[in-house]
């Protein structure tokens, strides 16, 4: 009997133990291995206000094939939503602004985009980037803030780009690499734009129809638990170790013998797993930085006067402790029917996860302070739920591809090993589901 083990219980971990199942059979075993004693890794659904609201990632992008086809597989299709089109605010100044329109990851294409929320200087400089030499050398990477900064300045950096890539990986432009992040703009400058300004034009997406983000109706809870059914695991709460080549399988402890296994762990822990197996693909995943955060969801009561949009990004330096709201009732419509209004308050970037170990109770009272800040709203939640995300978010910094390629050349020369998960090729769930699908396809390969 075929036996292959997959070691973390995450999104990537599930996908790749259901497609397993689908390319092995019903008469394969498939041991799941979970050292945390919960399965769903960074997703997470609670119930507040009574009903269902994600403490974790709360959206996919739509447009992407992977997340809609794989709930379309389990009979979850129905599941979909889709969020009202209301706008986000950017607290800056200590004051509201309308999210930039025409912007790459709050990178501009023109000083227009940014009219009101940095100062004429600024706008300005952005004009004048275009007659301005452009140094960048095809191949090269770079922070975010370097690049922009140099050309735009620090209000650009701090007001625009920090709140939206923020919002992405729980960190700042400063940690987080050109390439990695914003492809398109990397390959726009090796195709030798002219300017900055010029690379984000040719950058941008172009306008599509429909809705850009999906959601679950009853949270990503329903998917964890329809991937667990149908790949039937053997799950086993314990952590992996001893991973080595055992004749043309592999042993993994505390399963023992396999004909296969999937990796899909955080970066800290695949390097200790592979650190006998593959030393250079172990060193490399040990240079990928995590990132903590908290997201504290609030249930106000139902008239609380909240803006009409679906959240708030805060801009780097302002006294405020939360980088983020969203503001859930406004977002998405099946929860404005909820006998209360939902908020999310998120906490915590790279570099700065002192916040993780404050108390539930410092933390909740943390978040109702910065939202009367923000909105004016004074009321007491009516019930919270805190959820803490220690090394929650791989940091992609410069660099970050090259660290990747290392990682799968080392792998790709140990038949029946493989490795998935939000450290390869994108942080969002429908990026996990696609390194997964990946991941057993390789396994199933040789153990098969």
């Amino acid at each position: 009997m075929t036996t292959v083990a997959v070691v973390g219980g995450g999104i990537s971990g599930l996908v790749a133990a259901y497609r397993l199942r689908g390319l092995l059979g019903p008469d394969a075993e498939i041991v799941l291995v979970e050292e945390s004693g919960r399965l769903g890794g960074k997703l997470r659904t609670v119930t507040l206000a009574d009903g269902a609201v994600d403490v974790g990632a709360e959206a996919f992008i739509a447009r992407r094939p992977e997340v809609p086809a794989l709930l379309d597989e389990l009979g979850l299709s129905d599941q979909v939503v889709t969020p009202s089109g209301a706008r986000p605010l950017i607290w800056s100044g200590a004051a509201l602004h309308p999210l930039p329109a025409g912007t790459l990851m709050g990178i501009p294409a023109s000083s227009a985009s940014l009219a009101g929320l940095v100062d004429d200087a600024t706008l300005a400089r952005i004009d004048a980037e275009p007659r301005s030499p452009l140094s960048w050398r095809p191949g090269a990477d770079v922070d975010v803030a370097t690049l922009v900064g140099e050309r735009f300045g620090e209000q650009v950096v701090r007001r625009s780009v920090d709140p939206l890539l923020g919002g992405v990986y729980s960190g700042l432009s400063d940690s987080i690499g050109v390439r990695a992040a914003l492809p398109t703009l990397a390959a726009a400058l090796d195709r030798g734009a002219s300017s900055l300004t010029a690379a984000v034009a040719e950058a941008l997406p172009a306008p599509q129809p429909g809705p850009v983000f999906g959601g679950l109706r009853d949270g990503y809870g329903v998917l964890l638990d329809a991937l667990l059914d149908a790949a039937r695991p053997t799950v086993i709460a314990a952590s992996a170790s001893g991973l080595r080549r055992d004749g043309d399988g592999w042993w993994l402890d505390p399963v023992g013998r396999v004909d296969g296994v999937a990796l899909a762990v955080p970066a800290p822990r695949l390097a200790e797993l592979l650190a006998g197996v593959a030393p250079e693909a172990s060193a490399a995943a040990a240079r990928i930085p995590l990132a903590s955060s908290v997201v504290v969801a609030l249930a106000l009561p139902l008239g609380a006067a909240l803006p009409e949009n679906s959240g708030i990004l805060v801009a780097t330096g302002e006294s405020l402790r939360a980088k983020a709201f969203t503001l859930s009732s406004r977002k998405w419509p099946h929860l404005a029917r909820r006998g209360a209004a939902l908020v999310r308050a998120s906490f915590g970037r790279f570099g700065d996860a002192a916040l993780v170990e404050a108390s539930d109770a410092e933390l909740v009272a943390l978040a109702r302070a910065d939202l009367e800040t923000v909105t004016g709203v004074s009321v007491d939640p009516a019930d919270a739920v805190v959820q803490r995300w220690r090394g929650g978010l791989p940091q992609y910094g410069p660099g970050h591809l090259d660290a990747v390629a290392e990682i799968e050349a080392g792998v790709a020369q140990l038949p029946g090993l493989a490795v998935a998960g939000a450290l390869l090729h994108g942080v969002g769930v429908p990026a996990c589901v696609a390194s997964a699908t990946a991941a057993a396809r390789t396994v199933a390969r040789v153990a098969g």
